[in-house]
């Protein structure tokens, strides 16, 4: 299981402070519109030869883990 901690950077000298793939100036937005656009894994990869398979799993799971918080009605 890929550890997101791992694969995403977040440096504020880069990308305006957005979460990047391994110190790369690619987005982890990058990867999930490619995603939302339809685009398989294998196609993502073709796409950006700079990424692994172990890139795109850490962006998804980055991306559930912020998205996952508790709502806490009033």
């Amino acid at each position: 299981m890929t550890d997101p901690k791992e694969r995403i950077t977040i440096n504020p000298e880069q990308c305006g402070g957005r979460p990047c793939i391994r110190g790369m100036r690619i987005r982890v937005i990058d990867v999930l519109d490619l995603f939302a656009a339809g685009l398989s894994a294998q196609q993502i990869l073709e796409e950006m030869p700079d990424l692994e398979m172990d890139d795109l799993t850490a962006a998804l799971r980055y991306a559930a883990q912020r998205l996952d918080h508790p709502v806490i009605a009033a």
